[in-house]
């Protein structure tokens, strides 16, 4: 599974939020997909009072490289099992 495009588009937190929300509508299972989008409502959550631009654009970047990360795994991992399913 590749990243979703526009990720080089996400600059506030909002953006990020939805992005975020994006890729986990790409997931393969509800299960996996009801995991991560908590995860991203939790992580939004902690974070909310942060008002550092440097601290935001930092979690911004970790966060799509996370995401990124993530598809990656799932899509190893669909591949994998699609190999053995033939």
């Amino acid at each position: 599974m590749a990243p979703l495009p526009g990720a080089e588009l996400v600059q506030r937190p909002l953006q990020l939020y939805r992005y975020l929300l994006r890729c986990c509508r790409q997931l393969p299972t509800k299960g996996i997909r009801e995991h991560y989008k908590h995860a991203v409502r939790q992580s939004f959550r902690v974070h909310s009072d942060e008002d550092n631009p440097e601290r935001i654009q930092q979690i911004i970047k970790r966060a799509i490289e996370d995401a990124d990360w993530i598809m990656n795994k799932v899509g190893a991992w669909l591949r994998s099992t699609c190999e053995l399913g033939q």
